[in-house]
């Protein structure tokens, strides 16, 4: 079988050029010999998957896809459209939502990661259906959207979420696939599960705030204490980066602007192994050095061959968990990591 080829986004005023956030890749896989070709994000995210596919030259591949997420759908649209051309995928759209979505790998990590409960929603972009985590995880049936947008779940859907959850402690709230957590106490982070109205409100307000982005529907996680830094927000003038100010278990807000996140590693697989082991992009600077024996079993059971896991130690000391899992081919690279090691694997597999 030939090496695989990339799939770049394009530009999106000139279809024929890199978007700027991807050039640096194109440039390091061409060192490598690798080849790359460009799709247009814009028009697979529209429902054109033909359009976005027609500058990938017929009959070639196998492809790796790295770019701007795409909902389950759109992949699946995106796929299909490639094999018309004579192409495939290395990551297969069942693969992919599996890795991409919570539902998909919830079953898989349970227990290494904080005990989650879902709700799907009508109208919420378009997670997939399938997965195998829905019943255990504990989503229920869907109820129908407001016709102005998506409606958040109703308060009886809510208090039996909070009840398989245990009804009390804190948690956070997020969708399928992303949270919203530098709106931290407006729409993600509830304090106290018992109390049902400020749990509706924090939902209710990021149900508001995703509108049509809202993958799926909405997740309620236990929140677990993590280890974390202070990372000065006027040093970040973007993207996350910044300074690091201290670093402390139990470390306080401390009230200048600084802005406590908790310590990530971002660890990238390759058919069960792992091949880079890097910062969360949210801190590119923050050093960390993850223990990975708990985490390799389940990644190889979950059986996507490119992933990622986001990975914090709790602030106890006690271990480390699994925060994200994530499809590789649209997981974002912190900056300042070198990820030839990556790609030459990529280039390999």
């Amino acid at each position: 079988m030939p090496a695989p080829a990339f799939l770049l986004p394009s530009h999106p005023l000139d279809p024929r050029r890199i978007d700027p956030r991807f050039v640096r890749e194109a440039r390091l896989l061409r060192d490598l010999g690798g080849e790359h070709h460009l799709v247009d994000h814009d028009a697979l995210l529209a429902g054109d998957a033909r359009a976005a596919v027609d500058r990938v030259p017929a009959g070639r591949g196998p492809f790796w896809y790295r770019g701007w997420m795409l909902p389950s759908d759109r992949y699946a649209a995106f796929a299909a459209a490639l094999a018309e051309r004579g192409g495939h995928l290395l990551t297969s759209p069942p693969g992919y939502a599996s890795a991409h979505e919570l539902p998909g790998w919830y079953g898989v990590f349970e227990g290494a990661t904080p005990q989650s409960v879902w709700l799907p929603l009508a109208g919420a972009g378009s997670a997939a259906a399938g997965g195998g985590g829905e019943t255990s995880g504990g989503g229920d049936a869907s109820e129908g959207g407001d016709g102005a947008g998506i409606a958040p779940p109703g308060p009886e859907r809510l208090a039996a979420a909070v009840a398989r959850l245990g009804g009390r402690g804190p948690a956070i709230v997020k969708d399928y696939v992303k949270s919203r957590k530098d709106e931290w106490g407006e729409a993600c982070f509830v304090p106290e599960l018992a109390d049902l109205p400020a749990v509706a409100r924090v939902v209710a307000r990021f149900v508001e705030l995703q509108g049509p982005y809202l993958a799926g529907g909405v997740v309620l996680r236990r929140f677990e204490e993590f280890t974390r830094v202070v990372w000065d927000a006027d040093d970040a003038p973007s993207g996350g980066s910044g300074r690091l100010r201290a670093q402390d278990p139990g470390l306080p807000d401390d009230g200048r602007g600084g802005r406590r996140r908790a310590v990530e590693s971002r660890v990238w697989w390759l058919d069960g192994e792992p091949v880079l082991v890097g910062p969360h992009p949210d801190l590119p600077g923050c050093p960390s050095d993850p223990d990975l024996s708990g985490v390799r079993p389940p990644v190889r059971t979950l059986g996507c061959r490119f992933v990622t896991t986001d990975l914090a130690e709790r602030a106890d000391g006690s271990g480390w968990r699994v925060v994200e899992v994530g499809d590789g081919q649209v997981s974002e690279l912190p900056r300042g990591i070198d990820p030839s090691r990556l790609l030459i694997a990529l280039l390999a597999a």
